[in-house]
């Protein structure tokens, strides 16, 4: 299991550190009322990024009318606000509660490939509680599950988080040594998750796809490390059945049996319209906060 690096911070970050896990040991019922006041003070007090929620709203259903777009911002901000006091009850929670909470609806899917010693990515979004499926693949298949992370540039937060994230067992990966930690356990039926609906820029050579009507670009690094390492891919869908409790579906991708071309983007177009489904199902669910479409397209690379 990855352990978080020694950091070295300012001594008023010891005193945060303290109080975020008092607060994490609250049980969650009581952790939901203070997401209600997150919610109102996100939503009405501070406006958080209101105009980059609404804007993404707008362009994603041009169909509906305003009131629905702010009904859908409203949901947005209410789930958002419990997605943060989840993720911080990450740091006490009890394994026993997190299978409670998190249930798994086909885990065949992933699990057939652990005895054929096959490598699986699997590829995840910012829709329902991100956090929690990682920590919840540890418990299901211990052992096995790993995810890539963007190390944090605050110190304290980045060991916070580290801590928080592999206290059940998964294994974290930093995004620039995904490669290196496929290859060290290549052979090893074993998952490694991306969060792969993030916003590539120009100098990723993004693929280019539309998505939520808006032309969309994509990291292509699922494509070439299937390609390179003949890995299975499956996608990962998450549904909130209710307050605090969720359930994961996955959608096989590709069963690692053939190569597919890297340059034909099957598998990051497989999950474009996996996760479009899902946000259409479910549209408060999403990080709408996130500024997905911020990079535009060069006019020169369109077909």
């Amino acid at each position: 299991m990855s352990q978080p690096r020694s950091a070295t911070y300012s001594w008023y970050y010891r005193p945060l550190g303290w109080l975020l896990t008092v607060i994490a040991k609250l049980p969650l019922t009581l952790l939901y009322v203070l997401a209600f006041q997150l919610f109102v003070l996100m939503a009405y007090v501070v406006r958080y990024r209101r105009r980059v929620v609404l804007e993404n709203l707008r362009n994603s259903f041009p169909n509906k009318s305003a009131a629905d777009i702010r009904r859908i911002a409203l949901g947005f901000y209410w789930h958002f606000a419990q997605v943060i006091v989840e993720i911080l009850k990450l740091r006490t929670i009890s394994a026993a509660e997190l299978r409670r909470r998190v249930t798994f609806t086909n885990p065949e899917v992933l699990g057939r490939f652990f005895p054929l010693n096959k490598q699986v990515l699997t590829l995840g979004s910012h829709a329902g509680n991100w956090e929690w499926i990682l920590s919840a693949a540890a418990l299901e298949y211990p052992g096995r599950a790993g995810g890539v992370y963007k190390p944090l540039t605050n110190p304290f937060f980045e060991e916070f988080m580290l801590r928080l994230r592999n206290r059940l067992g998964a294994h974290l990966v930093p995004m620039l040594s995904t490669l290196r930690d496929l290859l060290r356990h290549r052979g090893q039926g074993r998952t490694l998750s991306l969060l792969s609906d993030q916003a590539a820029g120009p100098e990723d050579y993004p693929y280019w796809t539309d998505f939520m009507h808006q032309d969309t670009p994509f990291y292509t690094g699922a494509d070439k490390l299937a390609a390179q390492l003949q890995c299975a891919a499956v996608y990962v869908g998450i549904k909130r059945v209710r307050r605090g409790h969720y359930h994961i579906t996955f959608t096989e991708l590709h069963d690692g049996q053939t190569r597919l071309p890297p340059e034909e983007h099957q598998l990051t177009e497989l999950f474009a319209r996996q996760l479009e489904r899902d946000i259409q199902a479910s549209p408060t669910d999403y990080l709408w906060s996130h500024r997905r479409w911020k990079h535009k397209r060069d006019v020169s690379t369109k077909k």
